[in-house]
């Protein structure tokens, strides 16, 4: 397989791939002639290069949402196509020469937002893994404290929910990774999302 960097088919041009070919920015280190430096150069370029590495951390449905120039979108996915570590490293740096040519700005913004998100959901699943740890620990209070932050879940059904759980985790220690356990957790997930919908949707 050709891992040579490449987009859509298309592997760079013979001048790309020649460590030795001449680029006019290179020459323009001196100052004085109104060019961006060979350092600035390079800088803009590793950033992009780590901008493009981020944006192949999103999933496709998100990037398609982005409406990203076919150029780029085609290196991207020559990117994952590739197997060698070696063909990733010029892939990821001909990702970086194409942005070049892209508004970077609003990529930057996309990929912040995703990261936040991503960060909200880690926090999300630790607090559902908090709580599901307090009420099968059958610590006095609990379940009050469980009702009075998210009055709209249906207490019986979590009731019996941790009833299992705690049944199942008596019989065999084992199955506290089984059903029961997960139904558990996936009841206090979305009781927490549903909870936070609504206090978006209650005015101020």
């Amino acid at each position: 397989m050709n891992d040579s960097p490449q987009e859509a088919g298309h592997p760079y041009h013979s001048e790309d791939m020649n460590p030795n070919h001449f680029d006019q920015d290179d020459a323009d280190d001196d100052g004085f002639s109104g060019r961006p430096s060979k350092s600035a150069l390079k800088r803009e370029s590793h950033e992009l290069q780590e901008l493009g590495k981020q944006l192949l951390e999103m999933p496709d449905s998100r990037l398609d949402d982005l409406g990203i120039p076919e150029r780029l979108r085609d290196a991207l996915d020559a990117y994952k196509r590739t197997r060698s570590f070696e063909g990733k490293r010029r892939q990821i740096q001909f990702i970086g020469k194409v942005m070049r040519g892209v508004d970077a700005a609003p990529l930057r913004e996309a990929v912040a937002q995703f990261q936040l998100g991503h960060a909200r959901n880690a926090l999300a699943l630790h607090q559902a893994e908090r709580w599901r740890a307090e009420l099968l620990s059958d610590e006095k209070d609990v379940l009050t404290s469980w009702a009075e932050s998210f009055p709209m879940s249906d207490l019986q059904q979590l009731r019996n929910l941790v009833r299992s759980a705690r049944k199942d985790a008596a019989e065999v220690p084992e199955k506290r990774s089984g059903r029961a356990f997960r139904e558990l957790f996936q009841f206090i997930k979305h009781a927490m999302e549903a909870q936070e919908q609504a206090d978006k949707d209650t005015p101020a």
